[in-house]
């Protein structure tokens, strides 16, 4: 049966995990439960992750990219193939295998890349969109217009991963227990060699990675460097790192960021922010913060309504 097949069968019984963050750690399920229908779809305060979450396909639309990467939508998504020579797609249950036309090709040239260059057997492929973008109920407030993909920093294994074993495996930590810098013991020149193949990709705007990260690549990288200003201090980002891509030529909807600034970000200045203790030991605060309501298709692009309303298309 076609993979793109077997992931919509699985899917629909349940596209989505519960209302805990999902980050790349948090473990999937073979046997989701099916999501309730919404009492009333129309009511202007309901959250759009509940709308967007509950969709299975994506739009039979053109592809169009619509908003920023944490406020939009997409139409006409295409899904990365859940098994790939050299890669495969983890946390089935989560069906966030979708995005821009630009983006699964790129994952499939740098997954080949990181079988030649590094000599991996390929990479493992976590969060990219859901399958009409929009917000998610867990994890992440971008990934939202097909244009942001994580890839672990665990290299695939020589072998086809069990469905079970895609939601209960665990990346490797790359950083050390201090959170000062990496660790050694796991993270390699290869590492270096898969991220800086994704940097020199023309398309790509930032790669996001945790700080300690950051200053091991700063540390090692030899020759040509300028790639190095692609590379960002995020926080977590430290057993995968996020891919994010430009606006595609004639995305006159899609609005982008800024190109990173100029230089290779290494020095101790740009580098200490990160390592303040009160960033990697942050006290609770004493008052505990509300939390932020909803965001509500009032919020996004208008366009985005008559994403969701689209039939779904086929595959």
């Amino acid at each position: 049966m076609n993979p793109r097949l077997i992931l919509i069968l699985f899917v629909l019984s349940s596209a989505i995990l519960g209302c805990t963050g999902a980050r790349a750690q948090d473990k999937g399920s073979v046997d989701p439960k099916p999501l309730p229908p919404l009492a009333n779809p129309n009511d202007p305060k309901l959250g759009a992750k509940e709308l967007f979450g509950r969709k299975v396909l994506p739009a039979a639309m053109p592809t169009r990219v619509i908003g920023f990467y944490a406020k939009g939508c997409i139409a006409g998504a295409e899904a990365l193939p859940i098994n790939g020579e050299t890669w495969q797609v983890m946390r089935l249950s989560r069906n966030r295998n979708w995005a821009h036309p630009n983006m699964v090709a790129l994952l499939e040239r740098l997954a080949a890349k990181a079988h030649k260059d590094a000599g991996w057997p390929g990479i493992l492929v976590g969060d990219m969109s859901q399958p009409r973008g929009g917000p998610m109920f867990t994890g992440h407030a971008s990934h939202q217009v097909g244009l942001d993909a994580d890839i672990w920093l665990t290299p695939m294994p020589n072998r086809t991963l069990s469905r079970n074993e895609r939601e209960e495996m665990s990346a490797v930590m790359m950083v050390r227990d201090d959170r000062l810098d990496v660790d050694r013991r796991v993270f390699t020149p290869a590492h270096l060699a898969v991220i800086r193949g994704a940097a020199l990709e023309p398309t790509v705007q930032r790669i996001f990675v945790n700080a300690a990260i950051k200053k091991a690549l700063c540390r090692e990288a030899k020759g040509d460097r300028h790639w190095l200003s692609k590379v960002r201090p995020m926080y977590g980002h430290d057993y995968h790192f996020h891919i994010r891509i430009k606006c595609p030529p004639g995305s006159g909807e899609c609005e982008s960021q800024p190109d990173p600034a100029d230089g290779e970000g290494c020095s101790a200045k740009d580098l200490a922010y990160w390592f303040k203790d009160s960033v990697i030991h942050p006290k609770p605060p004493k008052t505990p913060p509300k939390p932020k309501p909803p965001m509500t298709m009032a919020s996004l692009p208008a366009a985005c309504k008559a994403v969701l309303a689209a039939p779904d298309a086929k595959q």
